[in-house]
């Protein structure tokens, strides 16, 4: 019994956390959820670019990037303003996520992707 009250514990602290973050990036505006999300990604060995459109909870790979958008938020006031994605994003060579949050589409050096090779930021977000 103890053991599931700290487990359920754990679960609301993470799912406080989360919204705590949610707040920071938006900044305090009302936000709206967007069903898809706009990326650019660049390989900065070869120079080539590359436009991805990934459904919220969707995973989709670029050369050795898994990207998984796990949400995208817009301005209720303006949707095209500004774009709030979470990402999830993981080089196929390593076991762990090379980044794990938010970015932004107005602020991509804010919350970047740390790679040697890639660079991946957010366009924006739509429901298309």
């Amino acid at each position: 019994m103890i053991r599931a009250l700290t487990l359920i514990a754990a679960l609301c602290a993470g799912c406080q956390a989360v919204a705590a973050q949610t707040e920071q990036v938006t900044n305090g505006r009302d936000t709206e959820t967007a069903s898809r999300v706009r990326l650019r990604a660049l390989d900065t060995l070869d120079g080539g670019v590359t436009d991805l459109v990934l459904r919220v909870g969707e995973t989709a790979r670029f050369k050795r990037l898994e990207i998984t958008a796990e949400t995208c938020r817009v301005p209720v006031d303006d949707p095209k303003a500004d774009a709030f994605a979470f990402l999830r994003i993981r080089d196929t060579r390593e076991a762990e996520p090379r980044f794990s949050g938010w970015m932004l589409a107005s602020s991509p050096a804010l919350s970047a992707l740390d790679h040697p090779r890639y660079d991946v930021w957010v366009v924006g977000c739509d429901d298309g």
